[in-house]
């Protein structure tokens, strides 16, 4: 469906990234700022599908080429 351009340590930051922001969501239920740390789901799908939009548009990738 999607070219994959989200590779190795990338995947990895974005993946611990989005789990943090969610973990701070069910944390701190009563911190003023809770629904922002909602945009930690960008981050979590970006790494666990490897493909990032924002990329295909830059023309970024940071895959490893194989060959």
């Amino acid at each position: 469906m999607f070219k994959t351009n989200v590779g190795g340590i990338d995947r990895i930051l974005r993946i611990v990234v989005g789990l943090a922001l969610l973990a701070g969501f069910f944390l701190l239920p009563e911190a003023s700022y809770r629904m922002f740390l909602l945009i930690g789901i960008v981050p979590l799908l970006t790494g666990l599908f490897s493909t990032c939009p924002l990329y295909s548009l830059v023309g970024i990738n940071t895959c490893p080429t194989k060959g």
